[in-house]
């Protein structure tokens, strides 16, 4: 009997505790990547048309009851610079020997460490894509599972070029992977965090759609925007891998947008990005 009711206590406590853990609410934390020194005509822009030049480097935390969802990885390496407590300017150089200047304060490793967690504690990573500004701590990831399209990581170690730094992603190259081939991926199958495939920047351009109970559905960017003018004046990146795709992807993502409700957060846009709630904080 006195094993019965122990047993039978074991159990409730089983439950309660998967229960609370279900109760927990979809998360989402915003890290600050520093601010991309930028020009406009990249984008078929003027200093006139968008008023901020410079560009914001953001990447997301997404924390599920199921696990952890690491959504791009910014720009700069952890491993590259020494914070300071004040903005600390780097400059970087690309594979194809083009510099790019981004102002920095704070580590990815800090703000994770900031909302208790740590890179060895992320279950997924995903990149939007496999630009330098999205991939620089994506080696610290390397232990989780990596959802990347077919595509975009055969564009990844075949014969990178231009605005990539490959040696930031390399490891990913033996970490355990799922292949993203469906238009839209359910990450932890409810329907609250998906992939959604939007090529056309890189060829397997992906934007990230956010299920928030009480923020409301958010979606992701990635770089099929960068500055908000490029959607209202409908510019396009003068280096974009296809553009008729990239044109095909927006108006897919813009009739899910109106679908949906969702809010679109673009991850570049400077003015709305210091506008966020950033971690530890967090939107639920």
């Amino acid at each position: 009997m006195i094993r019965l009711a122990m047993l039978s206590v074991s159990l409730a406590a089983s439950v309660t505790i998967a229960l609370a853990q279900t109760a927990v609410p979809v998360r989402l934390y915003v890290f600050d990547g520093g601010i991309l020194e930028s020009d406009p005509g990249r984008y078929q822009l003027t200093k006139e048309d968008v008023g901020e030049t410079r560009l914001s480097v953001a990447c997301f935390l997404v924390a599920h009851p199921r696990g952890l969802l690491m959504w791009d990885t910014c720009a700069v390496p952890d491993a590259e610079w020494t914070p300071t407590g004040q903005p600390v300017a780097t400059r970087l150089v690309l594979a194809d020997g083009a510099e790019r200047r981004v102002t920095i304060q704070s580590s990815l490793e800090a703000q994770l460490k900031a909302t208790g967690r740590r890179a060895a504690d992320v279950n997924y990573l995903a990149l939007s894509h496999y630009h330098w500004d999205h991939t620089a701590n994506a080696n610290a990831f390397a232990g989780s599972t990596w959802l990347v399209p077919p595509a975009e990581r055969e564009g990844m170690f075949g014969k990178p070029a231009g605005t990539v730094r490959p040696a930031t992603y390399e490891r990913l190259r033996t970490s355990k992977s799922v292949a993203v081939t469906a238009a839209e991926h359910d990450v932890f199958g409810d329907g609250t965090v998906i992939i959604k495939s939007a090529p056309g920047h890189t060829p397997g351009h992906q934007v990230l759609y956010v299920k928030l109970p009480k923020t409301g559905p958010v979606l992701l960017s990635g770089d099929l925007y960068h500055y908000p003018q490029e959607r209202s004046m409908n510019r396009y990146p003068t280096f974009e891998f296809n553009v008729d795709q990239t044109r095909q992807s927006r108006a897919g993502v813009e009739a899910f947008l109106m679908r949906t409700g969702a809010q679109l957060w673009i991850q570049h846009d400077l003015t709305a990005h210091a506008k966020l709630r950033k971690a530890p904080q967090f939107y639920e």
